[in-house]
């Protein structure tokens, strides 16, 4: 009998268990990861560089991972923050996996590290899929790409933690719409917060780092109303999956 793998399904299951030991790990040593999605230029590097700056103004121990198809540029820029910052290039994959980020942690990540932001491959389809052992998952837009993005990338979107707009100094330029995104938000993902900031003003530089911080010290975070339901989904594939591997396993000892 021909029986069909699913093997997305399979590969994203492997990445799961993998991130889960890597939550459990890095919350044992007192890390939170949080893990920023977003579409190429949409800001999160400024946005990121400030938040960077004002924890270490804290005194709150953080570090940052950064990926991109190619150059360390944004590593540059993030390592003036004097914070400890490293560069992963994915040579051509458009997302990190969980697996990748738990090797590139190995030796580097320092022991005291509270907040680990991690600055996700430049993409809001393939990164959305995947969980990389993180507590928050903010994603950003800017007021330039238009107030229908949450309804074009409902999954990135719909699996949010934290949602938050960009560049707002040039909001009124452009148009944006702010009632009209968050309505699409509230579609998507209801209840989820959404924050404004322009990194280039400064206003709501700060916003992020709190609801870092908040959920380090074991706040709740916003629960998706997608993420229920994957995890439903997930769990019923799973039942099925070892069903079947229990009758190829007893038909093979037949």
């Amino acid at each position: 009998m021909c029986r069909v793998v699913d093997l997305q399904q399979a590969v994203l299951a492997k990445n799961d268990a993998t991130a889960h030991a890597l939550r459990v790990g890095l919350a044992a040593r007192g890390t939170t990861v949080v893990n920023l999605l977003s579409s190429p230029g949409s800001g999160k590097t400024a946005l990121l560089e400030g938040e960077l700056l004002l924890a270490r103004e804290r005194g709150v121990r953080v570090a940052a991972l950064t990926a991109d198809l190619a150059t360390e540029n944004d590593a540059v820029r993030l390592a003036r923050s004097g914070v400890p910052v490293k560069q992963v290039l994915t040579d051509g994959l458009c997302h990190l996996e969980a697996g990748m980020l738990g090797g590139h942690l190995e030796g580097w990540l320092p022991d005291d590290t509270r907040l680990l932001f991690v600055e996700n491959v430049g993409n809001l389809v393939c990164p959305a899929s995947y969980d990389l052992g993180e507590t928050l998952r903010v994603v950003l837009a800017s007021v330039t790409e238009g107030e229908d993005k949450p309804l074009k990338y409902p999954t990135a979107f719909g699996l949010a933690h934290l949602v938050v707009v960009t560049k707002t100094d040039i909001a009124e330029a452009v148009e944006f719409d702010e009632a009209a995104f968050r309505a699409h938000v509230a579609q998507i993902n209801p209840g989820v917060e959404v924050l404004l900031t322009s990194a280039r003003r400064g206003d709501g530089v700060g916003a992020l780092l709190d609801r870092a911080t908040a959920a380090a010290d074991g706040e709740s975070v916003h629960t998706p109303v997608m993420a229920r339901q994957e995890r439903h989904h997930h769990h019923d594939h799973g039942t099925h999956a070892r069903a079947a591997a229990a009758g190829a396993t007893a038909q093979s000892g037949s």
